[in-house]
């Protein structure tokens, strides 16, 4: 049986006691966001951001504004084109120069929607399917990642002691997971997260190998080892498993950014940590795409890899 409970920190963590090894697997459950900053007089809305923002993915989408009494609707607006000048239209728009539009007249006609200052701000887009077995929507980054995770959990035959765990903050500083695997104190880990293929136009392989509809990616390092440089033992267990079971991988080693991993890995005398991500274009934007199989193909490898950890950890 399942023990299902909230940190305080706001970390969803069930736990099945079983036997050694303890693991704990884990997938980030926030994603990029903004957040209302300042109501002007004239009932616009400015905001901050909240995550890694590309601010030209901002400008023009529809969002929702998260208050108690429930979703409000606006816009991201900017000076219209028309009357900028010629140099000011080459420009991006950066996100301090927009605003977010919800059709009020005044400061005090948002106030009382409920809309204050800390007030969170999603993007306002829905899953839709492509071609093949391609999906796009926004926060796939890490919606897939928690994914793979719970359908691990459905589909693993392990009886060791397994933590799965929905952490919150990893965009703003991987911060759920550290206090989450302070908590728990595992024996070995497994993060689950997206990463950056190099298979569209815009990027080449020499940058980012990876591919989708190649399978899972095992990561050896990323942010060129400031982020996490998994252990031999980590990698012989994640691929190790992954060819005993015919699963095909890809191995990484990046320098672009980093994972919970990175926490999880450095908390106290350090927890063995590998990453299972799958590969997803066009990450922290509302529109990031990926392959089904190399979700059910990830899952699988987390699913496995919870039943073979006793023969690499005790």
């Amino acid at each position: 049986t399942w023990e299902v409970r909230l940190d305080k920190l706001g970390n969803l963590i069930a736990t099945k006691k079983g036997a050694s090894p303890s693991i704990m697997i884990e997938a980030h459950a926030d994603e990029i966001g903004l957040m209302v900053k300042h109501l002007d007089e004239k009932g616009f809305l400015r905001f901050i951001r909240i995550g890694g923002w590309f601010d030209q993915t901002l400008l023009n989408q529809r969002v929702i504004v998260h208050t108690r009494s429930g979703p409000i609707t606006g816009v991201i607006g900017c000076k219209p084109p028309h009357v900028m000048k010629d140099e000011d239209r080459k420009k991006v728009v950066e996100g301090k120069d927009m605003f977010i539009d919800i059709g009020c007249e005044s400061d005090k006609e948002v106030a009382a929607l409920g809309i204050l200052p800390g007030t969170p701000i999603s993007i306002d887009r829905t899953f839709a399917v492509l071609q093949g077995d391609r999906v796009t929507g926004k926060a796939f980054d890490n919606r897939a990642g928690l994914i793979v995770m719970i359908e691990a959990v459905k589909r693993t035959k392990s009886k060791s002691t397994i933590y799965a765990v929905a952490t919150v903050q990893e965009e703003v500083g991987l911060k759920g997971a550290r206090v989450a695997a302070y908590g728990l104190d595992p024996d070995v880990a497994i993060a689950a997260d997206v990463t950056i293929p190099g298979d569209h136009p815009g990027i080449e392989k020499k940058d980012a190998p990876i591919e989708m509809g190649k399978g899972p990616v095992v990561v050896v390092a990323d942010a060129s080892g400031r982020g996490i440089i998994a252990t031999p033992q980590v990698i012989e267990w994640l691929a190790g498993t992954a060819r005993e079971f015919e699963i095909p991988v890809q191995l990484e080693a990046s320098d672009g950014g980093t994972t919970d991993a990175t926490a999880i890995y450095l908390t106290k005398s350090g927890i063995p940590t590998g990453v299972i991500s799958v590969a997803t274009r066009y990450i922290h934007s509302p529109v990031e795409v990926l392959c089904i199989s190399d979700i059910e193909k990830a899952a699988d490898l987390m699913a496995r890899s919870l039943e073979t950890a006793g023969r690499y950890f005790q």
